[in-house]
């Protein structure tokens, strides 16, 4: 079963459930991810969270109950998994711009969120694989030292934060600190402990041959292990590097036949011959189970 395939399981699993409580382990579970990983998947391919789509889905079904029954709004709240009228309706007006009440008695035009098909997604991608392809690589264990810090993937929130992270490693002179370097002028983003609400960690750092016996206050050491990789080759503007991993997970790897190893993915830029935000020269890497 392919990653469309996968990921429609689970809108099917969605969709069985609207009344009821959706934990979105349980959703993952369906098309076999990770709940992290799915959640990756799901905002590259839409364009949004699954727990939006959750929420939209749940507001257009109650829309439908307002104008088709008699129900009241309370038990219209209750049924899509609102804990009180209020809440309900705060969610409702900010949707559809209007109290449940209001829509009730009126008929203005408003656009329902209806099921997704990942099918349609599908083919839709096959006519999309237009940048550049990855090389298929295999690597050996790198040790890192680098700074850490958190974000997540709800909102895009981490497209807004990471340059922020890789400036202030920079304004701070971090990288002065890092001891025995493997590779100098190569800085290391790399994205790792995955959480099931969306939260991730993002290092920034450089390679190092050894680990220090004390490493300094406010740093972090990890390896990345051997193993295969997808090497896709960033060359431009800060843009073109947030495009490419969108498109890493919403078109390449859905469309492709690897699979997507646990584990953290990174990216590796070419300080001396990057220049922030015009030209990035810059490879990301996927792990891929063998």
């Amino acid at each position: 079963m392919d990653h469309y395939m996968r990921i429609q399981a689970a809108i099917n699993y969605v969709e069985q459930h609207l009344t009821e409580e959706l934990p979105i382990t349980e959703i993952a579970a369906q098309a076999h991810f990770s709940a992290f990983h799915f959640q990756r998947l799901f905002q590259a391919i839409c364009g949004f969270g699954v727990q939006e789509y959750v929420r939209k889905r749940r507001l257009s079904e109650a829309a439908i109950l307002l104008k088709k029954t008699g129900m009241n709004i309370l038990d219209i709240a209750i049924t899509y998994q609102y804990q009180s009228q209020e809440a309900f309706t705060r969610a409702f007006e900010k949707h559809f711009g209007m109290t449940p009440g209001k829509f009730r008695k009126s008929d203005p035009p408003i656009v329902y969120q209806t099921k997704m098909d990942f099918l349609t997604f599908r083919l839709k991608n096959k006519g999309e694989m237009k940048m550049n392809k990855p090389t298929i690589i295999m690597l050996d264990e790198m040790r890192i030292m680098g700074r850490s810090h958190k974000t997540s993937l709800h909102d895009e929130k981490y497209y807004e934060e990471i340059p922020g992270f890789y400036q202030g490693f920079g304004l701070n002179q971090d990288f002065m600190r890092i001891p025995d370097k493997a590779a100098p002028d190569m800085s290391y983003g790399i994205s790792c402990d995955f959480e099931n609400d969306g939260s991730f960690s993002f290092v920034v750092g450089e390679a190092v041959n050894s680990f220090p016996e004390a490493v300094p206050e406010g740093f972090v050491t990890m390896t990345l292990p051997a193993g295969k990789y997808a090497e896709f080759k960033v060359d431009g503007p800060v843009d073109q590097v947030q495009n490419t991993r969108r498109y890493i997970y919403g078109t390449w790897l859905p469309s492709s036949n690897y699979e997507r190893k646990e584990g953290p993915d990174f990216e590796v830029t070419d300080v001396c011959n990057s220049r922030y935000p015009d030209q990035m020269k810059m490879s990301i890497y996927i792990p891929l189970k063998s």
